[in-house]
């Protein structure tokens, strides 16, 4: 059985779709349907349509709304399809401004053949020749999208500037081709109304249902996963399923629900004999919560925009160390445009009161950027469960220092481009993307939760395959590490418990 159809669990059940198992895949929500409302800015970010309709406690016991989506894909049919490996760097420990970011137990090396793997799966277009960070590799499954119009301008003169603008790896379906990939504006943050994004649905999902051994029920919410009276093993999963609670029961679970959502279940599975949550004799089910510290960052340039499809350029010059610096900064991408109804809808109270007239002007010349720098684990930065089943984040960004350093050094790149105003903005303190880290993999179980594959050291019968498992969080999106760690951890169940 696996909980979830994100990148982890959708990608893993097309990976073993293919050994014949039969699989039951649970989705809390349904497909998103292809309507007009897909590429429409009121309905996605104004009236929220797709977005869960939940409500969690921050630090302080404060509602709020996460930016989740329940639906078959999970959040990927929300994403940008950026699609980054690692750096090899990351895989180490590394020194930060604000405190250390620690080794993963396995390394660049091992996961390089399932992060090619994953790659192809997810259809990615791209070219590692001119990222300095990029280690030896094969190429990418297909070439890049072409960097147009203003992009291409700005990328020759960040090449002026001495640096070494590249092309994001993006996982999108025959881009430019016919029937393909339109490169529209409405890419980032809006489901794909022709399909042509590679999310975990189209790519992993739909296709693995076409092999007549998996079953995928939707509007199934796993409620808690029931163990043996020794707690070494899942008997059944209780799920609440159109009004009814059925417990069903298989050899194998596997959690896939997101990294806040999966350390919930575990922790709302509490027995009397387990009393601080399923799979968590180490303590750590729950905790190390990370989310990058981000800050969106708009450049003013006067001419009028000739470009629609704008996400193609990152600088990754300051990834692993700053000028002048002898610790990393992060990341810095070009992002898909914006407008009036978005800012409105998801940006800071203030912009409510912006004229239309006055963001219409600005993003008919404006490119957005974003500057991402890695968060570090803290046990205070933690998923809990409130007496009455509510799920509770406290975060507080860690290595906010390296991060204000990386956003003065994108605006002063922007300004020697010739950007005439850069306003940036920072997604604030109860960011839910990128979120990893609540139940990391590692060889001691006193200080892990999972092992190497991904497997509880606690239950041997239960893997937990999202981005839970990150024991740091980089500074580059984590979607193509979830699904390489899948096929991993995929090929590990198939050699070891399905035989």
């Amino acid at each position: 059985m696996v909980i979830g159809s994100g990148v982890g669990g959708g990608t893993l059940t097309h990976a073993l779709a293919r050994t014949g198992a039969r699989i039951l895949l649970l989705e809390r929500g349904d497909f998103i349907p292809q309507e007009p409302e897909n590429w429409s800015s009121r309905a996605v970010w104004r009236e929220a349509r797709y977005r869960a309709d939940e409500q969690w406690l921050d630090g302080a016991g404060r509602q709020f709304s996460p930016y989740t989506h329940y639906c078959v894909g999970g959040n990927s049919k929300f994403w940008g399809c950026v699609l980054y490996r690692l750096r090899r760097e990351d895989f180490g420990e590394l020194q930060h401004k604000g405190g250390d970011s620690p080794a993963w137990p396995i390394t660049y090396d091992v996961l390089a053949p399932y992060y090619e793997r994953a790659e192809s799966l997810y259809s990615v277009h791209g070219d590692a020749a001119a990222d300095p960070t990029e280690p030896p590799r094969t190429s990418f499954p297909h070439p890049p999208v072409p960097h147009e119009g203003r992009m291409a301008l700005i990328v020759e003169r960040l090449r002026e500037m001495g640096l070494h603008p590249s092309h994001l790896p993006l996982g999108l379906q025959h881009p430019g081709e016919d029937d393909g990939c339109v490169l529209c504006g409405t890419c980032a943050s809006f489901p794909c109304r022709i399909r042509r994004k590679s999310d975990a649905d189209v790519c992993a999902v739909s296709p693995a249902l076409q092999g007549g051994n998996v079953t995928l029920w939707t509007h199934a919410r796993a409620q808690r996963l029931v163990p043996n009276a020794r707690g070494d093993r899942i008997v059944a999963v209780e799920v609440h399923r159109r009004g009814q609670v059925v417990r069903v029961t298989a050899p194998l679970f596997v959690v896939s629900c997101g990294a806040v959502n999966s350390a919930a279940l575990l922790l709302r599975s509490a027995t009397r004999s387990r009393p601080e949550g399923l799979a968590n004799s180490s303590g750590l089910v729950g905790r190390n919560y990370m989310a990058h510290l981000s800050t969106m960052i708009g450049a003013f340039m006067p001419p009028r925009h000739d470009t629609t499809f704008q996400k193609t350029v990152a600088v990754n010059d300051f990834y692993l160390q700053g000028p002048g610096t002898d610790y990393p900064l992060g990341q810095i991408q070009s992002q898909a445009r914006s407008n009036a109804v978005i800012v409105k809808a998801g940006g800071p109270p203030m912009a409510r009161w912006i004229p239309k007239w006055a963001f219409d002007m600005w993003f008919s010349r404006s490119v957005e950027w974003l500057a991402m720098t890695e968060d570090l684990p803290s046990r205070d930065n933690r998923v809990t469960v409130t007496g009455d089943g509510r799920t509770r984040l406290r975060w507080k960004p860690r290595n906010a220092v390296a991060h204000k350093e990386l956003v003065e050094l994108t605006r002063r790149m922007l300004r020697d481009v010739g950007c005439w105003h850069v306003v940036p903005v920072s997604l604030g303190v109860k960011n839910t993307t990128h979120q990893c880290g609540t139940a990391a993999f590692g060889t001691d179980p006193r200080r892990s939760v999972l092992d190497p594959w991904c497997r509880s050291h606690d239950v041997d019968n239960l893997f937990v395959v999202d981005a839970s498992f990150f024991p740091s969080s980089a500074a580059v999106n984590p979607a193509l590490t979830i699904a390489a760690q899948a096929l991993r951890a995929a090929d590990h169940i198939r050699d070891s418990h399905l035989r």
